[in-house]
């Protein structure tokens, strides 16, 4: 059984699902018919009363419920604050994309070892990244003609809730797409392909298109790479613009690589910018009276200054012993077979405040399953945690590599998940890898270890680091199998 990670008594969420149970929807001429039930009047649900009074011990677990819940939504709103400060597209660290609002900035090869503002990136696809306030003006999505070659577009809310589909497993058409507010009220120009509306103020678009490992692949995407754009819809005029992304500028590079994910939650300040983010993410249908309970929180800790520090001591608590264990693959969605774990729900979270903050925090920005299923280890077969002091295979049957209508990796992971550094400068095998070589029977071997394999099992090596690690399988637009838990990856074997 999945180890419990929680000491505080069951989250005050449920509050939304009770006033749920007070309703009975029943059909006439099918119509839906809330009525009342004998005992409880649904007109009006009362809140908090001003001024009540709430005890320190109050305060402290209910800071701890809201900082779960609003943390991946605080994480969004401080990587904005970050973007407001970019003036143009720039390699950030000569690395990085980072852009302007409202704007793109797009690699042209694989991320870069040294990066460390999102977690758990991937060697599989050219990324890009724009991030969006769509208060300010709707924008423009360009799309090129990917042809064959697998593409996504992830575009995603302040709640990291997807709320576009663009991609190939989803059709989508080359050329323009548009993105705006929910209350955007603007004449839709003529040749958009579809519009697609977010509620939140800070939205991202990141782009995603497979490359190989073959030097001629390379070469062949960056056609494509430059004519993937996003820019305000004022500037649209109907015709591709294209952009010569391997000429951005570059801001300088940190002299020390940090070992750790930028920190974009500091719990110390958490209260005093929730306000903020509460006017930026209104609430999903159903979460008003939770957003009543918030508010009336919040009121309470800004008029006195003894609740206030209760608060955010408790936020700085609820970091470490709620946070940060959510950044353990094992405590990430749900188990399945030979240790590895999973989620279904990526991107489209709804209500499940403990599986997006779980994302959030281990590896931010995951996909719709449709688009992408994933898988995580952080264990071998006999539950004892990986280390480069061990050596271990993964070996799928014949028939059995993930099953995939896109592709599929094997990432490695270090404690941080980040890259591992190696000299092979190779941190995934897969789809990708066209010289992986398979056993006599059909079944393929992975090797995964700190040391250097025999000569012939080199391309099948995925070198690890000295200390303990993660394994992540990454199957992009996943078959029905996949999506259903009907398949998933082998036991990782200690030899």
């Amino acid at each position: 059984m999945k180890k419990k990670i929680f000491t505080f008594s069951t989250l005050t969420f449920i509050v939304i699902s009770l006033i749920s149970s007070c309703k009975k929807e029943v059909k006439e001429n099918d119509t839906a018919v809330v009525k009342e039930s004998d005992s409880v009047k649904t007109e009006i649900i009362s809140g908090p009363i001003p001024n009540t009074n709430m005890t320190p011990e109050y305060i402290k677990t209910l800071s701890a419920n809201i900082y779960l819940w609003a943390w991946p939504m605080v994480n969004m709103h401080n990587r904005k604050l970050m973007f407001e400060k970019v003036p143009y597209p720039v390699l950030g660290k000569g690395i990085l994309p980072l852009s302007s609002i409202n704007h793109i900035a797009m690699l042209t090869d694989y991320v870069d070892a040294e990066e460390r503002e999102v977690a758990c990136p991937n060697q599989d696809v050219v990324y890009g990244l724009a991030p969006l306030d769509l208060t300010k003006d709707a924008v423009i999505v360009q799309v090129p003609d990917f042809g064959d070659r697998f593409w996504v577009y992830q575009v995603c809310d302040q709640r990291t809730e997807g709320f576009a589909k663009l991609g190939k497993m989803y059709g989508s058409k080359p050329g323009f797409y548009l993105l705006t507010s929910s209350d955007w009220k603007g004449k839709v120009p003529d040749g958009i392909n579809a519009v697609f509306k977010s509620t939140t103020t800070f939205n991202v678009v990141i782009p995603r298109a497979f490359q190989s490992d073959d030097p001629s692949d390379k070469k062949a995407i960056q056609p494509l790479i430059s004519q993937i754009n996003v820019y305000p819809l004022a500037d649209f005029d109907g015709k591709m613009k294209k952009v010569d992304y391997s000429k951005l500028p570059k801001t300088p590079a940190d002299k020390v690589v940090a070992k750790q994910e930028t920190q974009w939650v500091k719990p110390e300040l958490f209260f005093d910018q929730l306000s903020t983010v509460l006017k930026e993410v209104p609430p999903l249908k159903g979460e008003e009276v939770w957003y009543a309970q918030v508010q009336s929180f919040l009121d309470a800790i800004n008029k006195d200054p003894k609740l206030k520090a209760i608060a955010r001591q408790s936020a700085i608590d609820s970091e470490k012993n709620l946070i940060k264990p959510l950044f353990q693959f094992e405590n990430v969605g749900y188990p399945v077979k030979f240790n590895w774990t999973t989620q279904k729900n990526g991107a489209q979270f709804g209500t499940d405040y403990l599986t997006r903050t779980a994302c959030a925090k281990s590896n931010i920005f995951v996909n719709r399953s449709i688009e992408s299923k994933y898988f995580y280890q952080d264990f071998d077969s006999t539950r004892t945690k990986l280390s480069g002091a061990n050596k271990y295979t993964i070996t799928f049957a014949k028939g059995q590599t993930p099953p995939v209508k896109g592709f599929w990796s094997l990432t490695l992971y270090d404690e941080h998940h980040f890259f591992a550094s190696n000299e092979l400068k190779r941190y995934s095998l897969g789809t990708k890898n066209k010289n992986l070589k398979y056993n006599a029977d059909g079944s393929l071997t992975l090797y995964v270890q700190n040391s250097k394999p025999d000569s012939d099992k080199i391309d099948n090596w995925l070198p690890a680091p000295k200390g303990t690690f993660s394994l992540y399988v990454r199957c992009y637009w996943p078959e029905e199998k996949t999506l259903k838990d009907e398949w998933s990856p082998p036991a990782v074997i200690k030899t």
